[in-house]
Formats: C-alpha cells, structure tokens, sequence
C-alpha cells in the first residue's frame, strides 16, 4: 500500500539554528534519505520551501483569488514530505519513527488507489 509521510515542523525553531549544527541534521537527513532508497520502499520525497513562499489559490463565488502564504495557521509547518510503498501502515511507521526530527511530527497517510 502506497502511503505519503507528511513531515511537520516549527520553521522558527529550525530559523535558529547554527550553520554548524544545520550540517548535522542535514547529515542525519541525506543518510536517512540515502538508505530508504536503498530499501525500495521509496517512492519519492522533496523538501519544501519555507511557507512565506507559499501561495493559495481558493475558488469563490465563481473566481479564483490568490494569496501569499500558507493555506492555515498553524504551530507546526510542512516542511517535506516521503511516499513510500509500505506493506502496511506498521511499515510507514517504522519508517517514519526513522526519521532524524527533534521536535515536530509525522502524517502519514494512505494514498487513495483508483481502481
């Protein structure tokens, strides 16, 4: 089953941290990356940029309106994502509990199969 790994993180938090101690997770990010892959249980997966970066696009009355920035407010940001091929939902969380995060959290969610 295909699921999709949401990861979620406060962006202020990650702000203030030092170039030094950046290259570290980034480490710990590139070799969690490198052996998914390894495991052919990756799909896929991106890093997102910053949600000031963002834009909505929302359908009212008939027309398209556009705004800068995230969809919501919220405490925690998506910052990237992984889909992965996962025998079961056990599977993705093994997965997920993998991944080098100090603080924030994971989604995962089944991606919708049209048969």
């Amino acid at each position: 089953m295909r699921y999709l790994m949401l990861i979620y993180a406060d962006e202020k938090t990650m702000a203030g941290v030092s170039q030094e101690d950046m290259k570290g997770v980034l480490d710990a990010w590139f070799k969690y990356t490198d052996d998914f892959q390894k495991s052919g249980k990756m799909l896929g997966g991106e890093a997102l940029q910053p949600t000031p970066t963002a834009t909505t696009v929302r359908y009212a009355n008939g027309k398209t309106v556009t705004s800068d920035g995230p969809f919501a407010e919220t405490k925690e940001q998506l910052g990237g994502y992984y889909a992965i091929d996962a025998t079961d939902l056990d599977e993705a969380i093994e997965w997920a509990s993998k991944m080098p995060i100090p603080v924030g959290s994971v989604e995962i969610r089944p991606i919708m199969e049209f048969n």
